[in-house]
């Protein structure tokens, strides 16, 4: 039985106060940044330029984000860095070189940027011809990406990150174990992945990737070197767990909701931004960083919300993978070596699983298990 490593905790509860501390400052950043582009006229002035090159709203807000994104991405740079490169290295749980963590930025960015600007020409397209009912044209929008992406990224982006190959003979006794859990959770899946996830950390995972299909198990290959078939087993039925109760279009379904209502409170504030910064109308592209700030005051209201509605899954999903397997003292194992290996923090305080957690502590997963009956 594996047991929680008392080192390992403090430096897990170093390195989570560290990545609090890190949201926080960029957080504030972010709306410190908008702010000066309102307050200084910067942004009425940009959109004024850019019209004297061309007055094609296609052009107006793709120019701007290009400028205003561009001045963003290099002043929060060394935060990224240091977030994303140095603070991992400091805990010891990076394994990529200064290049290779330069190369995913450079594909992240490739793939997130001309995803970005379609999303937002679309978005202001909507603003232009669809009126004050432009809020449910774009929450609508938001619905359509969201099922695409999670159809396309298991095949058309997790692969330019990491090597995704059919687990071999070596492992083949391990695959038709969870391939016989999927088919017990009605699971239709198009097979057993491994992928290099050591080729970027030393942390464990597992995954029930893609709906319809593209569904198929993904393992790290840090979890299935580290962790043993019975620990493996009981970590992917609690993703089949949120599979048999729907998850994902629940998920997808609350988050549709939530959004057509920070869409429709953005565009009764926006209407009043326009009157105090001198806008010429929702359409105005100048008045994106208000539309950011609004969205993103949205977005921190609501975040207690969707983290406990993602708790209460994950918890019926760790009820299912528990009642499933009936391996309570793996999943108890399993969950105390991710604790271990991954840096998780097992008993946060209360008022940061309520704002940050959407999942259960370690911890009471752990405690769950273990009083399993």
């Amino acid at each position: 039985m594996t047991t929680l490593d008392p080192e390992r905790q403090q430096q897990a509860k170093q390195y989570a106060r560290i990545g609090r501390r890190l949201w926080l400052v960029s957080t504030a950043l972010s709306a410190v940044y908008a702010l000066a582009w309102l307050f200084t006229g910067w942004t009425i002035s940009l959109r004024a330029w850019l019209e004297t090159i061309s007055p094609n709203p296609w052009f107006l807000v793709a120019g701007f984000i290009a400028i205003f994104g561009g001045f963003y991405a290099l002043i929060t740079f060394p935060l990224e860095y240091y977030s994303g490169f140095v603070l991992p290295h400091r805990f010891d749980q990076s394994n990529q070189t200064l290049r290779d963590w330069i190369v995913d930025l450079l594909k992240g960015l490739a793939i997130g940027l001309p995803l970005g600007l379609l999303l937002l020409e679309l978005l202001y397209l909507a603003l232009r011809v669809t009126g004050d009912l432009w809020w449910l044209w774009a929450a609508g929008g938001m619905l359509v990406f969201s099922v695409l992406l999670s159809n396309l990224a298991p095949v058309l982006i997790m692969p330019l990150f990491n090597k995704f190959i059919p687990l071999g003979d070596e492992h083949a006794e391990l695959a038709e174990r969870l391939l016989k859990l999927a088919e017990k959770a009605n699971t239709k899946v198009r097979g057993v992945f491994k992928f290099d996830m050591s080729r970027q950390t030393k942390a464990a995972n597992a995954a029930l990737t893609g709906i319809g299909n593209t569904r198929r198990i993904v393992l790290g290959d840090t979890l299935i070197d580290d962790f043993t078939p019975d620990e493996i087993e009981t970590v992917l039925a609690h993703e089949l767990g949120h599979h048999v109760h729907n998850d994902l279009p629940l998920l997808i379904a609350f988050g549709t909701v939530t959004t057509t209502i920070g869409l429709y409170l953005a565009s009764l504030i926006l209407s009043w931004a326009i009157d105090i910064f001198g806008f010429t109308g929702p359409a105005d592209v100048a008045a994106l960083p208000a539309l950011m700030l609004i969205l993103g005051a949205y977005g921190l209201v609501t975040m207690p919300l969707e983290n406990a509605i993602s708790r209460w899954r994950e918890n019926l999903a760790d009820d299912y993978a528990l009642q499933s397997t009936g391996k309570t003292e793996a999943f108890a194992s399993a969950f105390t070596r991710l604790a271990n290996q991954n840096l998780g923090e097992v008993d946060p305080e209360q008022w940061v699983v309520f704002l940050f957690y959407s999942h259960p502590p370690l911890g009471e997963r752990i405690e769950k298990a273990n009083s399993w009956r």
